[in-house]
């Protein structure tokens, strides 16, 4: 498979589970009793955080392999 084919896949990936973390974080602060705007500002953090993790990981993992 091509390089660049498996970079994107998982970009998307990433993105996916960063998506589901953020919805599963937003739902849970609903049901936690907070507001829209509180469990907005819940889930962009948790986005946010996903997304920060995978770079984090991606990163450590790309100066182990080299």
């Amino acid at each position: 498979m091509n390089r660049t084919a498996v970079v994107l896949l998982a970009a998307a990936l990433v993105l996916v589970l960063a998506l589901l973390a953020a919805t599963a974080a937003g739902t849970l602060a609903r049901l936690d009793g907070a507001g829209y705007p509180a469990a907005l500002t819940r889930a962009a953090a948790t986005f946010a955080a996903v997304v920060t993790l995978a770079t984090a990981v991606t990163g450590a993992l790309a100066q182990c392999l080299r």
